[in-house]
């Protein structure tokens, strides 16, 4: 799948500013997204090739700022946009 990413969608993630994505928001995001597709914390670590370790710290909050590259994994895996993932949509 291939995301279009340009400056403003970038800045959503990486600033903690921003009106439409807070950090406090996006591990309830993830979870929520996560929940909705049945999927185990383990269950989206394989799906997304990402680690237990990095879904966990994610929705625990402690990952404040994931990489475009992780979030590019989570919206595959879920099969949805980033604009979706961040709640644009």
């Amino acid at each position: 799948m291939y995301h279009k990413i340009d400056r403003y969608e970038v800045s959503l993630i990486y600033y903690p500013n921003c009106d439409i994505l807070s950090r406090k928001m996006l591990d309830q995001r993830i979870k929520q997204l996560r929940k909705k597709a049945g999927l185990s914390q383990q269950k989206l670590a394989e799906k997304s090739g990402l680690s237990y370790t990095v879904i966990t710290k994610i929705e625990q909050g402690v990952a404040k700022r994931p990489s475009i590259q992780t979030m590019v994994k989570l919206a595959d895996a879920f099969g949805i946009s980033l604009d979706k993932l961040i709640g644009r949509e």
